[in-house]
């Protein structure tokens, strides 16, 4: 009896761990949705990013976004502190965002808890840039470095 109760209690628990890996499988990569940058002056951006990512809670949750250059030199970072499970998607802004002189492009880099700093950034070509804003949205998903639509 005691080995017959030990079997059912290996196929639960099984069961259990097997639901858990889907769960949090299931949540996938953070995308990218749209950045948004406005010049305020001196090499200085107002940078708003909009996420999507399936939060499962404080164990899975999209967790920070940042900009870089072309060299992977952090120019601003945004660390989210809790998940955001019913609010998808969702948009947080970094002010002071210093972008050195002739830097025309960089790209925004998103991080969730299990997953780490996802392969599909987003590129922002700051030459394009008109009347002082300039919001970008992905084009193709499937390549490193989305090409950006301009909007």
């Amino acid at each position: 009896m005691f080995t017959r109760l030990k079997s059912k209690m290996r196929v639960h628990l099984g069961g259990l761990l097997m639901l858990s890996v889907c769960g949090l499988a299931s949540a996938g990569d953070v995308t990218i949705v749209a950045a948004e940058f406005e010049d305020v002056g001196d090499s200085q951006w107002s940078v708003s990013v909009t996420l999507k990512h399936d939060d499962t809670g404080w164990d899975h949750y999209a967790d920070d976004w940042r900009v870089v250059d072309e060299d992977g030199n952090v120019l601003g970072d945004r660390v989210l502190y809790h998940p955001h499970e019913n609010e998808q998607p969702f948009t947080r802004s970094l002010s002071r965002v210093k972008v050195p002189e002739g830097v025309t492009k960089v790209f925004i880099e998103a991080h969730d808890k299990l997953h780490g700093w996802t392969e599909k950034r987003l590129m922002v070509d700051l030459e394009k840039v008109q009347d002082g804003t300039l919001t970008v949205v992905p084009e193709e998903k499937d390549s490193e470095d989305s090409k950006s639509k301009v909007s």
